[in-house]
């Protein structure tokens, strides 16, 4: 089961967009988003493997014009598809007055 982006987010930034020469090493290893924060990877071109490290023989594959739902805490890397690529992650909390 894919996950979503609940209702009554806000978001709170973006990353500049990485490509397969760009993409900070930290990413294509183990690593979790902040406990109350979810990320949404956008792909923007080419294609990323995705992984929850709880379930790494398990990869979502995301194309170009895709995006994939990031929980907060949850262990996971990406891995870079067959030739170029560019993506962005957005962060996202829960919307405060």
């Amino acid at each position: 089961m894919t996950p979503e982006l609940p209702s009554g987010l806000e978001h709170v930034r973006t990353t500049p967009t990485f490509n397969e020469e760009t993409v900070p090493p930290g990413l294509l290893g183990a690593h979790r988003i902040a406990s109350g924060v979810w990320g949404r990877l956008v792909v923007h071109s080419g294609t990323l493997i995705f992984r929850f490290e709880d379930a790494p023989e398990e990869s979502q594959v995301v194309h170009a014009g895709e995006h994939l739902a990031i929980p907060p805490a949850c262990p996971h890397r990406i891995e870079l598809g067959e030739g170029p690529v560019a993506f962005a992650i957005e962060f996202h909390r829960v919307a405060t007055d």
